[in-house]
Parts: C-alpha cells; sequence; structure tokens
C-alpha cells in the first residue's frame, strides 16, 4: 500500500525530486557521524514507516530531533529505491538526539513500545518487507541491557496478544535518508498515506503513551 501512495507522492513532489532518488548512490544520502553533542544523547529504532516515527518522537520532551535515514544493512549510502526492493539488508529507521538530563534511555524506549506493533515480523501496518522490521540498535552493553529488558517486561504487560519480535542490534553505522523524507509529515499533512496512516497512528500514541507530551 505505501509504495503505491508513495509513488503518487514522488509524482506530486516532481521530476527533480524522482530524479534525484532514482540515483544508484542517491544525493542527500550520506553516512552520520555516531558521537553525540556534548551533553546530549544519541539512539536508533526501526519501527516501521519513517515518515511516521519522527513526527512521534519530536512530540516527547527532551528529544531535540529525529532524523529519518537507514541502518542495519550491509549497502553503502543506501537511495531509498534501494531500500525499497528488500536487498540492502536496511531498515528505515530514525536517529534520535535528546537529552539525558531530561528524558531517559529508558523513557525513549517506552515511547518506542508504545508508537508501533512490535510483534509483526517484517510488517508494520500495510508495510511489508523487510525494511519495516522492528528493531532496537544499541550503542553501549548497558542499552543493550535495557532494551532486552523492556521486550521482557513489555511482554508481561499484556499489552500485546503476540510476543515481541523486536530485533536488538548494535548500531554500526546511521546513512540520513534524501532531504525529502526529513519531517515529512510536517512538509505534507494533506498526503494520502499520512492522512491515512501517519496521523492515525500519532493519535493512537497519544492515547496509550503514559509520558508527558510537548504543548
Amino acid at each position: 500500500m505505501k509504495h503505491l501512495i508513495r509513488s503518487i507522492t514522488f509524482i506530486a513532489l516532481g521530476l527533480v525530486i524522482l530524479g534525484q532518488s532514482s540515483c544508484a548512490k542517491a544525493q542527500g544520502v550520506y553516512k552520520v557521524n555516531l558521537t553525540a553533542p556534548k551533553g546530549k544523547a544519541i539512539a536508533a529504532f526501526a519501527e516501521g514507516c519513517f515518515w511516521c516515527s519522527p513526527h512521534i518522537f519530536d512530540a516527547v520532551p527532551g528529544i531535540d530531533s529525529a532524523v529519518a535515514g537507514y541502518a542495519g544493512g550491509h549497502t553503502v549510502n543506501p537511495s531509498y529505491r534501494e531500500v525499497c526492493t528488500e536487498t540492502t539488508g536496511h531498515a528505515e529507521t530514525i536517529l534520535v538526539y535528546y537529552d539525558p538530563k531530561i528524558i531517559s534511555y529508558d523513557a525513549l524506549l517506552d515511547v518506542f513500545f508504545t508508537s508501533h506493533d512490535p510483534t509483526t515480523k517484517d510488517q508494520q501496518g500495510p508495510d511489508r518487507g523487510s525494511s519495516y522490521r522492528s528493531v532496537i540498535f544499541y550503542q553501549t552493553p548497558a542499552e543493550k541491557a535495557m532494551a532486552i529488558n523492556a521486550i521482557a517486561q513489555y511482554n508481561k504487560s499484556g499489552m500485546f496478544k503476540k510476543p515481541i519480535v523486536t530485533e536488538v542490534t548494535p548500531l554500526t553505522a546511521f546513512y540520513r535518508a534524501e532531504e525529502y523524507h526529513q519531517k515529512f509529515v510536517q512538509k505534507n499533512p494533506d498526503n494520502g498515506y499520512i492522512q491515512a496512516v501517519s496521523l492515525p497512528r500519532f493519535e493512537r500514541f497519544k492515547n496509550t503513551y503514559k509520558g508527558k507530551l510537548k504543548n
């Protein structure tokens, strides 16, 4: 479904963007430095479409920004079209920049688990394929332990009817996606996919998440 709606969106965005996104190594895609700014921290999560997730994480206090990109695969500087072929190994991922004095990594995990369905393998809503799989990318042993513990706790919570299939994987590289993917909800509020999938998902998150949200 998403590929069809996104194809229509590409047409609407214009031939120039289409030409850029079809490059073997897409313009604007680059490997991000995984060293956080002073006083800040970073975390990476894959939870389906990266048009949806930044809008959700940006609504949480302590999160400075959420960048759409690709992680978990073997292809260097992958284009969006390459990732959509499901041959790069990458998942659509967001890199979250946050203030650990305001929000903890454990709290980020709560945002993660309440903002998607972690029980569907290689699928999120209407989107199917390994690029939509659920992944927690950790950078330290402590983050790995917290991720594993969170999975165990959410499995016990009764929140989900099926077992969680989220992968816990080291973050070795993150590639920032093409610019037109960044802040997609804010830039394209009337887009068909945003109206049908992203915004309803955000509303479900607001009804489920027990933490504070930005005004």
